[in-house]
């Protein structure tokens, strides 16, 4: 039969979005090299990598934030151009960044407005906001000033501003590390239906159970390059880890210690702190104490007054009374950092570059800020150059850290080997309690492990150990204990074993009532 009778082939329709050989060089620093990268009509596409893979210059490319040195960008099957994000919208390209990029004395409707680029899209804006925050499952006041708002409200800010604009194309830079669980169920609920609706969605999170249950497709990057692409269900979180970091994981199984019988290492009573930071979370009433060898988690979402708890541990904002923070039986309620310091404390905060570090500094003169007394890197006032260097280069190595050496200045690592010298730093000291905030943020798979093992080598070796995390997983996986944090308070904690997903996620949106009733029967 002639092949003209058989009609005409059935035509796929085009991707929506295809890069072919994009290519973007810094400096030192090959971001993306010749990437390819396809994302369909409808599509839940995950891009996937550990912290310095390429994914954030990538997207950067996609939204017209940066333009790539070579290769070319097709949008719906032609060749574009993106060279800024207003042309990026223009397309129907929209974008919820990681970090949000809102004025906290401005209004909802206000916030909005400011992203919009046609004037004429501000007719008529609340009633439009009311409409869509409503059909989407994301309601929200226009009225509200931002200050006054959750950070889950704040995120729903930035995806209604998007949706506003009738995105074809959603970039979605770990949306869910700052939601309960029962946020991030409303908010699959939402992606799902905007990619049947016929909107595409480029999902960015190291979340991987997550990326399983919503993503049908993935592009795993690493050192700049796509080495794999993956269907997740298909796959096991151990398994598209160790795609992203080319290596086996070991198994990871701490269990849960009971609870230990000796006295207390920290106690809070009452702990009640005023914010010395604008917009910032009052702490009020904290009782909780913590044992020598114990893990004590402290969940919630950000925002909610952990900066202010890790500064009231740390002694950067007094307590009210010297009572109010007890170390081994002893007030140092009024002690700043360095004499808990000299008492056997060890703190890391969240924020690496500028409080945890400083950027010009070598990692030599970083490890001797903290380690000085405890590491013994000064006598009679002088440092100690080469305790001190020695001192740095046994955190390089034992932790794996990716430098040229202790002169290194701290800036010029990536986020991920920075955190793993500082945290390294405080565990090699041996504190008699450490008080850590997101230890793993910003590391790989490879890195967030071995950083885990220290702390729970730590626990056994007698340090009672406050560990500060948005992460659920890693409080469960390390922690004896979980309390929630949620509006500067702290919920009395629990064994590991009574912290069900659903009861830790009503504490974190503040509903104590409901998850008491949340317990086993």
């Amino acid at each position: 039969m002639d092949s003209e009778t058989i009609g005409p082939a059935t035509q796929m329709p085009p991707p929506l979005l295809s890069l072919c050989g994009i290519t973007k060089q810094f400096p030192g620093c090959l971001a993306n090299d010749a990437v390819d990268l396809t994302v369909g009509q409808n599509e839940i596409h995950a891009l996937l990598g550990e912290n310095g893979a390429g994914k954030s210059t990538l997207v950067k490319i996609i939204y017209g934030v940066m333009k790539p040195d070579a290769g070319r960008i097709e949008w719906l099957g032609k060749a574009v151009r993106i060279g800024s994000p207003a042309q990026a919208r223009s397309l129907g390209i929209g974008m919820v960044f990681q970090h949000f990029s809102l004025f906290e004395a401005l209004t909802v409707a206000e916030n909005i407005a400011l992203g919009l680029n046609n004037p004429a899209d501000r007719v008529g804006l609340q009633d439009r906001i009311v409409d869509i925050s409503t059909r989407y499952g994301l309601p929200l006041d226009p009225a509200r000033a931002v200050h006054d708002l959750s950070v889950g409200e704040r995120q729903r800010i930035e995806i209604v501003r998007c949706l506003l604009q009738n995105p074809k194309l959603l970039i979605m830079d770990e949306p869910t590390s700052v939601l309960t669980p029962q946020e991030v169920f409303k908010l699959f609920e939402t992606l799902r239906r905007l990619a049947a609706e016929g909107c595409s969605i480029l999902y960015i999170s190291h979340k991987l159970e997550e990326i399983r249950a919503l993503c049908e497709q993935a592009t795993i990057m690493r050192l700049g390059k796509v080495v794999a692409h993956c269907v997740p269900k298909e796959k096991t979180a151990r398994e598209l880890a160790e795609l992203m970091i080319s290596a086996k994981l070991k198994e990871q199984d701490f269990g849960h210690k009971i609870a230990s019988t000796a006295a207390p290492r920290l106690v809070l009573d009452r702990l009640t702190i005023r914010s010395n930071q604008p917009f910032g979370t009052d702490l009020k009433d904290i009782s909780f104490s913590v044992a020598p060898g114990e893990i004590l988690g402290i969940a919630g979402i950000a925002g909610n007054g952990q900066s202010e708890f890790m500064d009231a541990l740390s002694g950067e904002i007094p307590a009210g009374s010297p009572k109010n923070i007890l170390l081994d039986g002893k007030p140092i309620g009024h002690d700043g950092p360095a004499k808990r310091r000299r008492q056997s404390c060890g703190f890391l905060p969240e924020e690496r570059n500028g409080h945890g570090a400083v950027g010009p500094m070598s990692l030599s003169e970083n490890g001797f800020l903290s380690a000085y007394v405890r590491g013994a890197l000064h006598r009679l006032g002088v440092i100690n150059r080469r305790r001190t260097f020695d001192f740095a280069a046994g955190v390089i190595k034992r932790f794996d850290v990716r430098t040229t050496g202790p002169q290194a200045e701290a800036r010029s690592l990536s986020g991920g080997n920075l955190q793993k010298f500082l945290v390294g730093r405080e565990v090699v000291q041996q504190p008699s309690l450490l008080v850590i905030s997101q230890p793993t943020w910003g590391v790989d798979a490879g890195a967030a492990a071995a950083i885990y093992e220290a702390l729970v080598a730590l626990a056994q070796a007698g340090t009672a150990v406050v560990l500060i995390s948005q992460d659920l997983d890693e409080i469960l996986l390390l922690c004896d204990r979980i309390a929630v944090i949620a509006a500067g308070r702290v919920s009395e904690p629990m064994a590991v074993k009574e912290a069900t997903i659903e009861r830790i996620g009503l504490l974190m949106g503040g509903s104590e009532a409901e998850a008491v009733d949340a317990l086993p029967a």
